[in-house]
């Protein structure tokens, strides 16, 4: 359905405040392939894969480099803040790494991002995914990362998560985000995930994403995902 006039205008509002952002994140090293920048990365089953409960991980994520928000008002990223944060997450707990992302890339420019993603969510779409999805086989716990745009993680996910066979696997959402947290990340993913588990998420804030070690470490460990 086309968005009259009046609510592209409140979608595009909500939106304005829903890229999150951080400047100037010095990000430290990471034991997963995640480290090795923003090159595309396709996870294999490996042993430092295995929880201390005994059960594989993988870490997907989707993130967007460029013009963000940022308290307000603009600023640059050359590396998005899921990124960040899943490169966090990647040091602290053995997993695999599998970045997601769109055959046609987000514009650089954040005006033109919200525009897109509006005419995503309003269309349902299905942006297309770039390379090969992974296999979830040996897999028990799926980490999703991704931005929150418009109180919803953006449609490309959606394209990620109906793609894949989750049935018996437990699935648990982290973002990044300005206002609105998680989102409807839970609600969504349990449509999307068929057969899966949705367990309790991590957000944070993007300008706050570099310094969040002591939320992300105690999410993992109450979550049974803490490495040794």
């Amino acid at each position: 359905m086309t968005a009259t006039p009046r609510r592209r205008a409140l979608l595009r509002a909500t939106l304005m405040t829903g890229l999150g952002a951080v400047t100037g994140a010095q990000l430290t090293g990471c034991s997963s392939p995640a480290g090795q920048g923003s090159r595309r990365q396709t996870a294999s089953p490996r042993p430092s894969a295995t929880t201390p409960g005994g059960g594989k991980v993988l870490l997907a994520y989707f993130s967007r480099p460029g013009e963000n928000y940022y308290h307000g008002g603009r600023t640059i990223l050359k590396v998005g803040n899921t990124e960040v944060l899943a490169r966090r997450i990647s040091s602290l707990t053995p997993c695999d790494v599998h970045r997601i992302e769109t055959a046609d890339p987000y514009p650089w420019d954040y005006d033109e991002t919200v525009r897109r993603n509006v005419r995503e969510q309003d269309d349902d779409a299905r942006p297309a995914i770039k390379g090969r999805l992974p296999s979830l086989d040996g897999y028990d716990t799926v980490l999703l990362g991704s931005p929150i745009w418009n109180v919803r993680a953006p449609m490309i996910m959606t394209t990620f998560a109906e793609q894949l066979d989750f049935r018996g696997r437990t699935v648990v959402p982290f973002t990044t985000h300005a206002m609105s947290g998680l989102g409807t990340t839970a609600r969504d993913y349990a449509r999307s995930c068929l057969g899966a588990t949705i367990a309790p998420g991590l957000a944070v804030r993007g300008e706050e994403v570099a310094d969040a070690d002591t939320d992300i470490r105690t999410w993992l460990r109450e979550g049974g995902l803490a490495g040794s």
